[in-house]
């Protein structure tokens, strides 16, 4: 235990003695047992981290060593602790969940009989009743006659194959059956422990992170254009983000519907790459134009980012993974503010209350809040802005002071902007009850193989813009 703790505390420290120390510690530990669930956790994510975040070659190999030797060191663990969603997906485990349609199909093709139907958690075998009973005609003859009938023996007497189910309905009949679906994940490339994408440099990380002080928006912005390539065979990428999304219990609009035909690159510097993409025309939204993207840090994934776009501004939905929430936060999120600028032309960026803690116990336990405010963000409310007062005076006066729970959920009970004119304070798009009408070069734009025409056109049409935002007012929040 005393290894595994000064293992911790190397997250962070640098320089040659550092990487050293690191590459010891984790020689010691590569064959330890622990007793404790919570051990074998705090092993993984520790590791997992300075596999990310290495101070050196070494330190990067025996990391990869360790977490590639997960599966078969949990063979004798009670896994059940493991599948929480805060730290599921971990080599040796499974999880049980509702998948969507589109994943649980993606999971059936790729990992076989390893997913399969969890009929212990089937609420409601029930429904499966009618379908089973149109595909299999026997079925529907005990249906008609018996009034309890065992659903799942006459599935496993047919076939016992999920892809024979997911092949034999439609999407909107699956998603309403609401399957739940038992992935044993073994040493799969999808558990947290052995996700990769090949990085031919890797970033050594010698000096101290990034911290937030470091960081500035306003001089991002005004850094060299990021240079963007196109992917020419995605599909591999796509199916590593969606299982990587699968295997937290996460499905994003994005991930599960991706416009396989225009995915992006973008090498953000200091070993991390985001790919990005939007949606083709039969899943987009009405209004707003969508991308979503994962960003990886020396191959490794560490989170995601979704923008919901009208005209020049941009909701912003940014999730870095919590077991590297100590790394440099603040520089990637604006490394990628500047990226969807210089594509999308998006100049104000909004935070929803969610992300910043409006019933989201998380971001209250991150001070989400205080991530955005301190890069700048403002509020839209002036109730808010004289709180915001108060705290940061209290900061001023006490450096070690920390905004209690109950004022940040105060805090994130309205949305956070950077940038753009105090037209867009008072917003909200589900004031608009009837869909604007658009000039023809707009709808137009909007069905074009990508989205990005469809904003510029809409960050040019100053009268479309006024009439859109004057629609969706509401009174300044007080």
């Amino acid at each position: 235990m005393r290894v595994l703790d000064e293992l911790a505390a190397m997250k962070g420290q640098f320089g040659r003695a550092a990487a050293a120390r690191a590459g010891e510690l984790l020689d010691k530990i590569r064959t330890s047992r622990f007793r404790e669930v919570s051990d074998w956790i705090r092993l993984h994510e520790v590791v997992l981290f300075l596999r990310a975040y290495p101070q050196s070659a070494r330190v990067l190999r025996i990391a990869d060593e360790i977490l590639y030797s997960f599966a078969d060191r949990l063979k004798r663990m009670d896994r059940e602790a493991f599948e929480d969603p805060e730290v599921s997906g971990i080599a040796g485990t499974g999880l049980s969940t509702n998948f969507s349609y589109e994943i649980a199909r993606g999971l059936a093709a790729r990992y076989g009989r390893a997913v399969r139907i969890d009929w212990e958690n089937y609420q409601r075998p029930d429904r499966l009743g009618p379908v089973l009973a149109k595909l299999i005609p026997m079925a529907g003859e005990d249906a008609t006659v018996e009034p309890h009938v065992n659903w799942q023996e006459w599935f496993e007497a047919a076939h016992g194959n999920l892809r024979w189910l997911l092949d034999n309905v439609d999407p909107q009949t699956y998603d309403l059956l609401e399957v739940p679906l038992r992935w044993e994940l073994g040493d799969a490339a999808a558990s947290r422990s052995r996700s990769r994408i090949p990085r031919r440099e890797i970033f050594y990380h010698a000096g101290p992170f990034l911290k937030r002080a470091d960081v500035s928006l306003e001089s991002e912005f005004t850094t060299p254009r990021i240079d963007v390539k196109k992917l020419k065979r995605p599909d591999r990428m796509l199916d590593l983000i969606a299982d990587t999304s699968a295997v937290r219990y996460r499905e994003l609009w994005g991930f599960t519907h991706p416009d396989a035909a225009h995915v992006y690159h973008a090498d953000l510097g200091r070993g991390v790459d985001v790919f990005f993409f939007g949606v083709p025309r039969e899943w987009r939204l009405p209004l707003r134009a969508y991308h979503a993207g994962m960003f990886f840090k020396n191959g490794v994934p560490i989170g995601y980012v979704e923008g919901l776009s009208l005209f020049e501004r941009m909701e912003v939905g940014f999730n870095l993974y919590y077991t590297f929430r100590e790394g440099e936060t603040a520089w990637l999120y604006a490394r990628l503010l500047k990226l969807f600028r210089e594509r999308l032309g998006v100049t104000c960026f909004s935070v929803d209350p969610y992300q910043l803690g409006h019933e989201n116990d998380e971001a209250i336990d991150s001070g989400a809040f205080w991530f955005y405010r301190k890069l700048g963000f403002r509020t839209t409310s002036e109730k808010i802005a004289t709180l915001i007062e108060r705290e940061e005076a209290r900061i001023r006066v006490d450096p070690a002071y920390r905004t209690p729970p109950a004022t940040l959920r105060r805090l994130a009970a309205a949305p956070l902007i950077y940038g753009g004119g105090r037209e867009w304070d008072g917003f909200e798009l589900r004031r608009l009850r009837v869909m604007p009408r658009m000039a023809a070069d707009l709808v137009r734009a909007k069905h074009a193989p990508e989205e990005t025409r469809y904003l510029r056109l809409m960050q040019r049409d100053t009268k479309f813009r006024a009439r859109v935002i004057r629609a969706g007012r509401r009174p300044a929040a007080k």
